[in-house]
């Protein structure tokens, strides 16, 4: 952080209209760096993510760990009104971050076009599944169908089973991530130029990042194949193996040094072709299966304590929070909220002696939120009387 009890993006302030994960994800991440993010939720349900399960009392906890530090505001954009008090809030603002579809914010009269010309300083964050323009710029879709766009799914899993969708959401985190990269690009030429800009934002084209090593292996005349390759299931040497005890841990030894260092901790016989693809390496899995297969993951982490060869556990989701590393960066908190006290997980970057406010309820901040853009409080009544506000 830059001075003390300072944080890099305090005075910044992020207007965002997303929901659900990608747009809330890269919204916390700009709230921890000390952004001001207020939250524009609609009069019904607010952000859906809101009911999504499992909930902590009538909030899903997605998104109270999602949510932190942000204040919300609940319009109605369908209303003349509440479309009027948006366009006098954005000239507040230094971001303007929305993941409608192309088109959407037009229709409302509230386009990127009418957002810069009330306030040319704004950056105008669009994050999309397909981008702002190209064949499938209105397509709806979801996380696995972007990574499947992305030519990123195909090489996920084994070589004779289907593609298998990853863990966790790899193009809704990226494209929040590279939407942060984006906004901070952006604020960063407007200090030089004075003008704001849009910033296009596309979750497939975000998602092809993570496969860079494919992609440079096409450059080079070579088709990845699935379950084949070095690093995605072809090497014995950087995989998964089975304890004793039900349990997994994971080993990447692909240097020299390392592989040698596991196999004289073992008692194999170092072979340097172990380091190449080829026929041989299913021999060598069947090896290190059985290998790993006669002692539990206790026994293997105290062995890899002992034998610096890059061999760690495979940690499930519910162990991570006793894990000494992760606990020793104070990556997890509690903070107090209004559904008690909750378990929070710290962004990378974020300051960790910071406390920041609990998830917002829906609409808690509208009142607050509309007099700092200038209404006064007869027009926040008469908006709310028509339901345009709440």
């Amino acid at each position: 952080m830059s001075e003390a009890g300072r944080r890099p993006l305090e005075g910044v302030r992020v207007l965002d209209l997303t929901r659900l994960l990608p747009g809330p994800y890269a919204s916390l991440v700009l709230a921890d760096l000390g952004a001001q993010v207020d939250k524009v939720e609609d009069t019904g349900p607010g952000d859906y993510l809101r009911l999504a399960p499992p909930l902590v009392g009538d909030t899903s906890g997605l998104f109270l760990a999602l949510n932190r530090g942000k204040r919300s505001v609940c319009l109605d954009l369908k209303k003349g009104s509440a479309r009027d008090a948006l366009l006098r809030m954005a000239s507040g603002y230094d971001v303007l971050f929305e993941q409608f579809r192309p088109g959407v914010l037009d229709r409302l009269g509230l386009g990127h076009a009418a957002l810069l010309a009330r306030n040319p300083r704004l950056v105008v964050c669009a994050l999309t599944g397909y981008g702002q323009d190209g064949p499938l710029a209105q397509r709806a879709g979801h996380d696995l169908n972007y990574l499947a766009r992305a030519g990123v799914l195909g090489v996920q899993g084994p070589a004779d089973a289907p593609p298998q969708p990853p863990g966790f959401q790899l193009a809704d985190i990226g494209g929040g991530l590279w939407s942060v990269v984006g906004i901070l690009a952006a604020l960063h030429e407007r200090a030089a130029t004075g003008k704001g800009r849009v910033v296009d934002v596309a979750m497939v084209e975000a998602s092809m990042g993570f496969a860079a090593m494919s992609f440079a292996q096409l450059g080079a005349g070579h088709v990845p194949k699935r379950g084949q390759e070095p690093l995605i299931g072809g090497l014995a040497i950087y995989n998964t193996y089975a304890t004793k005890d039900g349990k997994y841990v994971s080993l990447g030894a692909l240097e020299p040094k390392f592989w040698m260092a596991f196999c004289a901790g073992a008692g194999l016989q170092g072979d340097m072709s172990a380091l190449f693809p080829g026929p041989h390496q299913d021999a060598l899995k069947a090896t290190l299966r059985e290998l790993f297969a006669s002692r539990t993951r206790d026994e293997w982490q105290a062995f890899a304590r002992q034998h610096d060869c890059c061999l760690e556990p495979v940690l499930e989701p519910q162990e991570i929070q006793g894990d000494e590393h992760l606990k020793a960066r104070r990556l997890f908190f509690e903070m107090d909220s209004p559904w008690g006290r909750l378990q929070q997980l710290h962004t990378p970057l974020a300051d960790r002696s910071a406390t920041p406010s609990p998830p917002p309820k829906l609409g808690e901040h509208t009142d607050v939120i509309l007099r700092e853009a200038g209404l006064d409080d007869a027009a926040i009544a008469a908006m709310k009387a028509e339901g345009a506000a709440r």
